[in-house]
């Protein structure tokens, strides 16, 4: 199945049978969900979206189906035309708007696109509101405005510099410790719109900025997702240009990955680590992360005087508990910072930010910085099962089965031992357990990994 429909929105590949992927009917189906939702739950006479997309082949004909969708149903839309998913966050509070929607599928290859839904606040909706806009598409209650009330649209393309002011702006942000450490940094914008928005971020904070795959074409030269193994090509020149560090984000520019000056990775779940020591060495506090993400953040925030704690996966449920925690810093293992003093979501500017004045305020490598880290190593791995298999009782049996340790359930089943953790959780799109490990060492994380698989596997009977 390549439409998934989920209450964070709907993503899947362009082009085939309506309902089996995201063709232009869907668009529009998804598009006029969204506004009667928002049109049923807020009693203003005029409603305002902001829109904004990156630079997938698909974006303009997506962009165009869902801008004129909403204005059918007589709202106002601000369009950012090519953006980012933190720059439409930051535009949607500033328009005062009632919502707004990113088009892009985020680290998915370029045939995919998809619907990501805000508030009005810039956050991306609870379960329970993506529950009811399935439930309008499914109905297709739709009721369309006539001729006299159809929304207008308003062109406003200066948000990508607007969202840098804000960054730059930021207390914690040291332009001028920045531009004295003279920095030379190689960026991987993968050929979408971070290609734009990262370099002009650096030009401003006065580092020299060598540009790959920079061009907002859409063709992702390689697996847009910000991994190891897809990064090879940044990791040569990183070395080649003697350049201090290398900067890879997704084509939407929510993930951010670090490479160090010997052309190794720093580590995506070390982004968020880097991130939040600085943050917290000067306004101490609480921080979270979701409860695949690595315990090195817990480490670096005891050590600083504050209270970690872990939520279920997904930016809505760390965002939630951020604030139940009042967090000063959060995010996901997986490159995402999410830093309140700015906004609610998971921004590649604000981690760039932050970590090159960390950086020039370490006077250090890269490299040296990434070793003055806990060390810890994952595993992640997934166990097909048939659909015969009850995966929720081979999650209650392995609770059992580790009833003595410090275990969680609020999302799947997480072990927390001595020095290593578990984390199992079943897929909500198919029939697969997700086992992910940690350990001091990558053989370790392995061996554990190995070990839980062989569990489940009796357990299942297969």
């Amino acid at each position: 199945m390549t439409l998934i429909k989920s209450i964070s929105g709907i993503r899947g590949t362009i082009g085939g049978k309506v309902g089996d992927n995201l063709t232009p009917v869907d668009a529009v189906k998804f598009a006029s969900a969204y506004g009667t939702f928002l049109k049923n739950n807020i009693k203003k006479e005029k409603l305002t979206v902001v829109i904004g997309r990156d630079a997938r082949i698909s974006g303009p004909m997506i962009h165009n189906l869902v801008v004129n969708t909403l204005v059918g149903l007589g709202i106002d839309v601000i369009d950012l035309g090519l953006s980012t998913t933190p720059t439409v966050e930051v535009a949607v509070p500033l328009e005062k708007a009632d919502g707004g929607i990113i088009l892009t599928a985020s680290h998915n290859p370029k045939q995919w696109n998809a619907l990501k839904l805000l508030n009005e606040k810039g956050e991306f909706l609870n379960g329970a509101e993506g529950a009811k806009i399935l439930e309008i598409a499914e109905a297709e209650a739709f009721d369309f405005s006539d001729v006299d009330s159809l929304g207008e649209i308003t062109i406003n393309d200066a948000y990508m510099d607007i969202h840098i002011d804000e960054v730059l702006n930021l207390p914690l942000v040291d332009v001028e410790a920045v531009k004295a450490a003279k920095f030379k940094v190689v960026v991987d914008g993968v050929n979408s719109s971070g290609g734009i928005i990262i370099p002009k971020l650096l030009e401003l904070m006065g580092v020299e900025v060598v540009k790959l795959y920079c061009e907002p074409n859409g063709h992702f030269p390689h697996n847009p997702e910000p991994l190891k193994e897809h990064l090879t090509d940044i990791s040569e020149l990183v070395v080649k240009e003697k350049a201090h560090l290398g900067v890879v984000v997704d084509p939407d520019v929510d993930r951010l990955a670090f490479i160090c000056e010997d052309g190794e990775m720093f580590g995506e779940e070390y982004t968020l680590v880097a991130c939040a020591d600085y943050v917290l060495s000067k306004t101490p506090g609480n921080t979270v992360s979701n409860m695949s993400s690595s315990r090195a953040l817990r480490d670096v925030t005891v050590a600083h005087g504050g209270k970690y704690e872990a939520s279920a996966v997904g930016e809505v449920n760390v965002v939630e508990l951020m604030k139940k925690n009042n967090a000063i810093i959060g995010g996901e293992g997986n490159g995402g910072i999410i830093y309140p003093e700015s906004h609610y979501g998971r921004d590649s500017l604000v981690g760039v930010a932050l970590f090159l004045t960390h950086l020039a305020n370490k006077k250090m490598t890269v490299s040296a910085l990434r070793a003055s880290y806990p060390e810890y190593y994952m595993s992640k791995n997934k166990i097909e099962l048939t659909p015969q298999i009850d995966v929720d009782a081979i999650l209650v049996a392995m609770t059992e089965k580790y009833k003595n340790e410090d275990i969680t359930t609020i999302d799947g089943v997480k072990i927390d031992f001595a020095t290593e953790w578990v984390h199992l959780r079943k897929s909500n799109t198919e029939p697969i357990i997700r086992i992910y490990t940690e350990a001091p060492s990558q053989e370790k994380a392995d061996v554990l990994a190995l070990r839980i698989i062989d569990e489940i596997k009796a357990i299942a009977g297969i």
